[in-house]
């Protein structure tokens, strides 16, 4: 009789310490290095652990097999669907944790190879050093299954060039590596083949010295020369369309340039923009254009907001609907509710914004000698069953 083989446990993160340098591995590469919950209490607990470690200098994250990270666990929330608030603590703690991210204070480095998506793409775009590849894919499709552009992206989509982050919040176009560099979303082209060279030559640094880092990513890295086809070359029309008041003002406008000549590549583009969530794009749009003025901390109490608000389906169920559409019964014809962008009430979108109880909020460490308070354990999310009256 043959002997069954018991797999031991998947280990989700793998945290490495080699002398001065720590290293990250995201380890779900059969689900693309997708965020559960168990990642970020592991990503927390080693991010905390290390920079409060006089040892450690440098601190490099990447995915294994052929992603980064596509982003959050879409199964994990719609499983959760008609549990009220059962993914309010992952939701917390990662929000929480984005503020880290962009804050930290020992020299990181994402080496982005493959897919880098969503919540994914907030583990590589606020790093010191972002490197990525020709197999490099970035997109923020979160308004297309009724979500919102989230885990920093009002904030970091806001600060693009002229109005190149309403575009990608609201179309979720891809990005290729070398575009993500021109956009200034990434640091460093490196070719694929020369990553584990890089990544040894790092460990091998022993240093989180800024410019020697620097300097050793720049010796593998490439110039980058855009593609004449590059959405990137089309600054134009993006200006023209994506700075228009609302949705339906953009997509006209996207409409009438298709119609020109040579803008055959807008077709595609306002085809999946038209499939998209209508409560959706609405939220999106009004988010990234509060943060435009907004610091990071206001745009991850926003976010914060703005998401628990859709999971409780406050105003829509679309993002269940979108996640069903797409990864569940994979059929791809998502029945929104409101379907049309006229039947979306801007009063109700409003709802989602409204800011919590103060004692509600995602709390945002404000004196740097307290940058790891603040935690979800410590909040009164876990501490208190609350009433519907006080959420």
């Amino acid at each position: 009789m043959a002997q069954e083989v018991v797999k031991p446990v998947e280990q989700v993160v793998l945290g490495e310490e080699v002398e001065h340098v720590r290293l990250i591995t995201l380890n779900r590469p059969r689900q693309l290095n997708v965020i559960s919950s168990k990642v970020v209490s592991l990503l927390a607990e080693y991010l905390e652990k290390w920079e409060k470690d006089d040892k450690a200098k440098l601190v490099i994250i990447k995915g294994s097999g052929r992603a980064f990270s596509a982003g959050g666990d879409l199964k994990m929330f719609y499983d959760g669907r008609n549990s009220k608030d059962s993914c309010l603590e992952v939701v917390y703690r990662m929000y929480w944790l984005c503020h880290h991210f962009h804050t930290y204070k020992k020299t990181q480095v994402a080496l982005a190879h493959g897919i880098s998506m969503g919540g994914g793409a907030s583990l590589m775009a606020p790093m010191k050093f972002s490197v990525v590849t020709e197999k490099t894919v970035f997109s923020t499709p979160e308004a297309s299954i009724g979500f919102h552009t989230d885990c920093g992206f009002s904030f970091i989509h806001s600060r693009l060039p002229g109005h190149l982050g309403e575009f990608l919040a609201l179309t979720g176009a891809r990005l290729n590596g070398k575009e993500l560099v021109a956009a200034g979303l990434a640091t460093h082209f490196v070719p694929s083949e020369k990553l584990p060279e890089l990544e040894k030559c790092l460990i091998s640094l022993n240093t989180g010295d800024e410019n020697t880092v620097k300097s050793a990513i720049e010796e593998f890295s490439e110039e980058v020369q855009l593609d004449g086809e590059s959405v990137l070359n089309k600054k134009s029309i993006i200006d023209e369309c994506f700075s228009k008041d609302t949705v339906a003002e953009i997509i006209k406008s996207f409409e009438a340039e298709a119609g020109k000549e040579g803008n055959g590549w807008i077709g595609p583009v306002l085809k999946g923009l038209k499939r998209s969530s209508p409560t959706g794009l609405k939220i999106t749009l009004k988010s990234v254009r509060e943060g435009r003025k907004q610091a990071l901390a206001e745009c991850l109490k926003k976010e914060f907001r703005v998401t628990i608000n859709i999971l409780r389906a406050i105003i829509s169920a679309d993002v269940y609907e979108g996640i069903r559409a797409l990864t569940i019964d994979k059929d791809n014809a998502p029945k929104w509710d409101p379907p049309t962008l006229d039947k979306v009430d801007d009063e109700k979108v409003e709802l989602v914004f409204q800011p919590f109880a103060d004692d509600l909020e995602l709390s945002i460490p404000e004196k740097e000698e307290c940058r790891w308070d603040g935690k979800y354990e410590n909040s009164a999310y876990s501490t208190s069953k609350m009433t519907d009256e006080a959420k």
